[in-house]
């Protein structure tokens, strides 16, 4: 019979640095257990994630505009069996290998430190395969839990960052929410209750179960019949406020005053 060859494994590489891409994409070609699928940005992750699937991910922290943690809370913390934080700034790789000691590589980094990083990510997708669960990112991101401050929305072909602050509104949208900015609105495909809980409850409230307000942007209150509410927005826009969430509205509202 003839020997089964192990299928090599699948291997991400994720930094806003084309050279450092191509200096860890170099070094995986010396590996003959290896296929690198593909590489990126922050920006692009999240789409090359679930199109590629990858078994390891060589993943940087400190990326301009979504941040290796940011980028996890997204994907979740089991969307790869393995992963490998970089990072110049060690004060980021301590925070990563602190919890549970999760490995990392400190640029600039030595080829044996690369190939010790490299054999654990191996045995962690081994292990996985296995059905061994690994829970150590889980639990980091746990930690690191803080309002969302950038989502990542898909648009034809590209991915469109939004800031969290440069929301006006969230509405319902089906099975997505529209995330309304000024003239242009983005869909994502969350369901309203997970984005309440990644937005700051300091500024972000939801009014009913359909609508979400950003505190900032309000303007007026108008009082409607049976203790509804109309609130007006700086645009113009007007969001119903329901009666039942009127009181807690009213409490978190006063906290911050009308901005004008």
């Amino acid at each position: 019979m003839k020997s089964t060859v192990p299928a090599p494994f699948k291997v991400l590489v994720v930094d806003d640095e084309s050279l450092a891409r191509d200096g860890l994409c170099a070094l995986l070609a010396d590996d003959a257990e290896v296929e690198v699928v593909g590489q990126g940005s922050g920006v692009d992750a999240v789409a090359l994630i679930a199109k590629l699937r990858p078994d390891i991910l060589f993943l940087d922290i400190q990326m301009p505009e979504v941040d290796g943690f940011a980028l996890l809370e997204m994907v979740g913390a089991d969307a790869v069996p393995a992963i490998v934080f970089a990072t110049a700034f060690d004060r980021y790789a301590l925070r990563a290998f602190e919890v549970h000691a999760l490995d990392y590589l400190l640029k600039p980094f030595t080829d044996a430190r690369f190939a010790s990083a490299l054999a654990r990510a191996k045995q962690q997708v081994l292990d996985r395969r296995n059905g061994v669960v690994d829970a150590r990112i889980a639990e980091l991101l746990r930690m690191q839990q803080s309002p969302r401050a950038r989502f990542l929305v898909p648009a034809r072909g590209k991915t469109v960052v939004v800031d969290a602050a440069s929301i006006d509104w969230i509405e319902a949208a089906d099975y997505y929410v529209s995330l309304h900015c000024g003239s242009q609105s983005h869909l994502l495909r969350e369901t309203m209750d997970d984005i309440e809980r990644q937005l700051d409850p300091q500024q972000f409230f939801r009014v009913h179960r359909s609508a979400i307000v950003n505190l900032a942007r309000v303007r007026e209150i108008h009082p409607l019949f049976r203790g509804d509410c109309e609130l007006r927005l700086a645009d113009g826009i007007a969001v119903r406020l329901s009666r039942n969430r009127r009181r807690d509205f009213e409490a978190r509202f006063a906290t911050i005053g009308l901005r004008r």
